[in-house]
């Protein structure tokens, strides 16, 4: 039986028990909070709302036929009735065996379902404008999609991870404009400077210059509008700055293990926008105003009127938002298309999609706006265009840091190359769970040196667990480290059932499960907590139980078992993008 079956076949059960039940039906069956409480849970609440009796009453009546033994299947030893539910207590030796065998087997592959078979996601994330590099917000960004997208994979759905560039309007034109004043011919290769941040350097340049000078804003506006007419000159100086920034981005995007399937670039886009701005207008759907500026007035919907189109023409964000979602559908036809953008667009979106509703879009349904909160440092919120912003490259080169700190304080043995190898992981490691073990919607306090921890709930915790267990199985003389050796080595399953292996086992079980929730949710924490969870029930079990000294047969389960949470910890963090080490 595969672990999934098991929910199945009980659900079967009650089927059986409850004839008179609809077709459609759906049980939910749990994990007990407590191991006292059996294996696994019923609420008869819904089932008082079918069969027009209290919740306690059919718990009762239910248990009634179990306690004379009828539709008992192998797996279940005895039902239960608690109040309002069912507890199921589990044969344990056939659920370790069934758990722990699928586990072994499968692989990199446990815990995938086909949850969303046959379903397309797109995910579009990261976003970065090419007058800046990407700061710490951006991470949380890149961290999220990506994982979501991992995520969806493990449940069968076809993702298709997106990047679109900002790489037009008023604020790239800031940049460009200083650089032109101010530039002097300066290259990132002459300055020996990344070209984000090369790039970055001139929009902070700007916001200084225009204290002193405000009228230069008007510049940068011409400046605009002679882009969106061709004007050859500033054409070629936004391609070169483009590329530098752009080459800047693939460049942290190597290094903090993020990729995508297709990049957008505004630059393409807005003018799409236009169009289907425009057909709108004659279908009478938005409307002129006397500056020539196209608006549409939303106030009955409860928003507030938008305007699409300068009075000059040109475009805002919402211009290449809706191009953007129409060519999206056009390129994929998806099921789901997903936005992973922070919270302060929150009112953006809820507007974006309204005016895709009013034109006539009824794939907008289909969109969602995974919205996240706000990322600070102890200084507080961060402003890029006074120059005072968390870029990804200083942040990294800090974590990396702190984790040779923490590295050479375990371990003084180790050559450089090593500890920089080991610092490289760990310190990715604690960012990328430290920024995904959060509720997306949860605005976030970050603390480096927090995160960083070997002890707390961190990154670096579940990778010292992983590597605790490798080291456990290294130095066991008993070697069923493949299926072909596992089939050899005969496991007693009798041997394991002690309240600590049994919380393990429980956990073990719901993996499939948590992957499933996280996906339906857009909800990587529900992941991360589960993998803390796991680490943490492994530790107390090891602290209190031998495994190495244990008599053969229930050092054989043993060993089956904590690969088994190996193999949990490496999946789960993989799904987020986190390298295990077999040594820390």
């Amino acid at each position: 039986m595969e672990i999934k079956k098991i929910k199945e076949e009980i659900i079967s059960l009650f089927k059986k028990a409850l004839p008179n039940l609809s077709a459609d039906f759906v049980f939910e069956i749990n994990i007990t909070p407590q191991l006292e409480m059996g294996d696994l849970t019923l609420s008869c609440f819904s089932l008082a709302k079918e069969l027009k009796k209290s919740p306690e009453k059919i718990a009762q009546e239910i248990a009634g036929l179990f306690g004379k033994k009828v539709f008992l299947i192998d797996l279940i030893d005895e039902i239960r009735a608690v109040g309002p539910y069912l507890n199921i207590f589990l044969n344990k030796s056939l659920w370790f065996e069934i758990v722990l065998q699928e586990i072994f087997i499968q692989g990199e592959k446990i815990g995938d379902s086909e949850k969303n078979k046959a379903k397309k996601f797109l995910i579009e994330y990261s976003a970065p404008n090419t007058n800046k590099p990407q700061h710490l917000g951006h991470l949380r960004n890149n961290f999220l999609g990506w994982t979501m997208a991992r995520i969806l994979s493990a449940t069968n759905a076809e993702v298709i991870k997106l990047n679109l560039i900002n790489d037009r309007g008023i604020h790239i034109c800031k940049s460009m404009l200083a650089y032109q004043k101010w530039g002097d011919g300066k290259t990132p290769e002459s300055e020996k400077i990344k070209g984000d941040h090369f790039v970055g350097q001139y929009y902070v340049l700007f916001n200084q210059k225009e204290k002193e000078n405000p009228d230069l804003i008007l510049d940068a506006q011409e400046m605009l509008k002679q882009w969106e007419q061709g004007n050859s000159e500033v054409i070629e100086l936004w391609q070169k700055m483009n590329q530098w920034a752009v080459q800047g981005f693939k460049e942290t995007y190597k290094k903090i293990g993020v990729d995508f399937d297709k990049w957008y670039f505004e630059s393409d886009i807005y003018n799409s926008g236009k169009k289907i701005i425009l057909k709108a207008l004659k279908r009478g759907l938005c409307y002129e105003r006397e500056d020539k500026a196209i608006e549409i007035d939303l106030i009955k919907d409860g928003f507030d009127k938008k305007v699409l189109l300068r009075p000059n023409g040109t475009s805002v964000y919402i211009t290449q938002d809706i191009g953007l979602a129409k060519m999206k559908q056009d390129d994929f036809n998806p099921d789901s298309s997903i936005y992973v953008v922070a919270s302060e667009q929150d009112y953006h979106f809820n507007v974006l999609f309204k005016i895709l509703e009013i034109f006539g879009f009824d794939w907008v349904k289909n969109c969602h706006h995974l919205s996240y909160g706000l990322v600070f440092l102890p200084q507080g919120k961060l402003k890029s265009r006074e120059g005072k912003t968390a870029d990804i490259d200083s942040i990294l080169a800090e974590m990396e840091q702190l984790a040779k700190g923490e590295i050479m304080s375990r371990n003084q043995n180790l050559s450089p190359q090593e500890i920089s190898s080991r610092a490289e992981k760990i310190s990715l490691s604690a960012l990328k769970f430290f920024l995904l073990k959060y509720n997306p919607q949860q605005e976030i306090n970050f603390n480096p040196k927090d995160s960083i921890s070997f002890e707390g709930d961190s990154g670096p915790y579940l990778q010292y667990t992983y590597a605790r267990i490798q080291s456990i199985l290294k130095k066991s003389p008993i070697k069923i480290l493949s299926n072909k050796e596992s089939k050899k080595t005969k496991i007693s399953y009798q041997s394991l059932g002690n309240p600590e292996e049994v919380e393990i086992l429980s956990l073990l079980f719901a993996f499939s499960e948590i992957i499933e929730k996280s996906a339906i949710n857009y909800n990587p924490s529900y992941l991360a907590h589960y993998l803390l969870k796991l680490a943490q029930k492994f530790n107390e079990f090891y602290h209190q139980h031998s495994v190495l000294k244990a008599d053969l047969k229930t050092k054989k389960a043993r060993l089956l078992m904590i690969m088994a949470v190996a193999e949990i910890i490496k999946k789960g963090l993989n799904l987020m993008g986190i390298e295990v080490m077999d040594e820390m």
